[in-house]
């Protein structure tokens, strides 16, 4: 199998976007020897189309399959599918302004020629794969099975190097937490992100991320107990030596978390602050 092999039927190819989001780059997952599924194409890239091609080597695609709408996942869709004939399926499209965004923008060209949904299947020679709906990181964000190996491709949901970003208004935490407890229920043997490493065993990670994030809640919790406090001020006593990069993200998260916690009756606004409520 051309491309870099991660398993007898799974090979993956780097996109040439490194960046403090995408750690090494986004990684676009091969499934199949004789027919092919493409998972997350990647960034609308002339170097990586071509490297695609390169790995693809003439087989045929059976799906160009898309996580989430960010442009580093997305956009390669359109060109790989006109040179291949694939059709475009996975996750139902989603394009809000979102300018000021500290990861990434979403993609606004993506149309899908088909919308998949818990449960339902892509098949091909020897490989079979069911989307999981895994809503948090966006809203609609999708993680892909591949039973044949006890795989899961988690997309951004869970990646291989960093906790995820978080971001309102589109991205939930409440989701976020509920789409981990879902992954924890089930029995993956291996997950392979879009970014990172591929992540053995996935449930003790699994269990770290959820702990993570609740860690997050208490500190939170705590800067509130001090009295009413504006976000990037909890954002400095919070993150100690952040690269500057990473503070709008770091803001978005944990404005996902009051609004979580709002919701649970935990916090409450008070004009361009947070208190306990």
């Amino acid at each position: 199998m051309s491309g870099h092999p991660l398993s007898p039927l799974i090979a993956r190819v780097l996109a040439p976007n490194p960046s403090p989001f995408t750690h090494t780059g986004t990684q676009t997952h091969l499934i199949g020897t004789s027919d092919l599924a493409i998972i997350d194409p990647g960034p609308d890239d002339a170097r990586h189309l071509h490297a695609l091609l390169e790995a693809i080597a003439g087989r045929p695609v059976r799906a160009i399959l898309v996580t989430h709408t960010h442009r580093d996942h997305s956009p390669l869709s359109r060109a790989l599918a006109a040179a291949t004939g694939a059709p475009v399926i996975g996750c139902a499209p989603l394009a809000l302004s979102m300018e000021g965004r500290a990861d990434a923008a979403f993609d606004t060209d993506y149309a899908p020629d088909h919308i998949l949904t818990e449960g339902d299947e892509v098949q091909g020679d020897g490989w079979t794969l069911t989307a999981v709906a895994t809503p948090g990181h966006t809203s609609n964000h999708l993680a892909f099975a591949f039973p044949e190996e006890k795989a899961l491709f988690s997309g951004d949901h869970v990646m291989g190097w960093s906790t995820t970003v978080v971001m309102p208004p589109d991205g939930d935490m409440g989701a976020f937490m509920a789409s981990l407890e879902k992954l924890l229920a089930r029995d993956d043997a291996i997950y392979y992100p879009a970014h990172g490493e591929p992540v053995e065993n996935p449930q003790r990670y699994v269990r770290h991320l959820l702990g993570h994030r609740q860690l997050r809640e208490r500190q939170i919790a705590d800067q509130l107990a001090q009295g009413p406090r504006a976000i990037p001020a909890m954002v400095q006593a919070m993150y100690v030596g952040l690269d500057p990069r990473l503070v709008r993200a770091a803001e978005g998260s944990v404005l996902a978390h009051l609004l979580d916690m709002e919701k649970r009756g935990i916090a409450a606004r008070e004009g361009a602050a947070w208190r306990r409520a």
